[in-house]
């Protein structure tokens, strides 16, 4: 079956703050595109991929939809890195049933997502 998702976009207000945040947390590379105000998550052939972009239009919100990211095998470490990055934690590693476990953070932003591993 295919992924449920094919992309998401992330608002953010400070595109540099929004870059040290997820790249610390995601240990991940993301590029800026140039010329845009789009940072886009590294992702290749079929995986779900996203970005985190600044506009007018969509603004940061600690309600609404809830994005989980995966930090698979680093739940501890992608936790620890989130207040130093300009986030804050709103629940604490915890299990979610067969599903493995979670923290939900604030990301520097504003934005309310999920950090998961099995």
């Amino acid at each position: 079956m295919a992924n449920s998702c094919v992309w998401f976009d992330i608002p953010a207000t400070d595109l540099d703050r929004a870059h040290s945040f997820y790249s610390a947390v995601l240990n991940m590379k993301i590029d800026r595109i140039p010329g845009t105000d789009i940072l886009v998550l590294d992702h290749s052939g079929s995986d779900v991929g996203g970005c985190i972009v600044k506009n007018s239009s969509d603004q940061p919100s600690s309600n609404g939809i809830l994005v989980y990211m995966n930090v698979q095998g680093r739940l501890d470490d992608a936790v620890s890195k989130v207040v130093p990055n300009g986030g804050s934690i709103l629940q604490a590693k915890h299990a979610i049933g067969p599903y493995g476990f979670r923290a939900t953070v604030l990301d520097s932003e504003g934005n309310r997502i999920a950090l998961h591993s099995m």
